[in-house]
């Protein structure tokens, strides 16, 4: 069952294709988060107006979390 702050799954195909993340292709750095998960860490953060401390355990880890935002914010 979905939380509160957590995107559905017709919501997330929509959004998928365009976090799809992009690998290197020499195969190094760190593996992937599950992008869905991180994004949804970020919907808790900003739905809950919570610090990004906060995250529940449930979430990959808040700097991720706070990573991927810095991103898509354009910062």
């Amino acid at each position: 069952m979905r939380g509160r702050w957590e995107l559905s799954d017709a919501q997330w195909e929509l959004i998928e294709p365009i976090l799809r993340p992009k690998r290197r292709s020499d195969g190094k750095g760190r593996p992937w988060q599950d992008t869905r998960a991180v994004l949804n860490g970020i919907l808790w953060v900003l739905g809950t107006g919570a610090q990004w401390r906060e995250l529940p355990k449930k979430y990959p880890p808040y700097q991720t979390c706070l990573c991927l935002a810095i991103i898509l914010s354009g910062l």
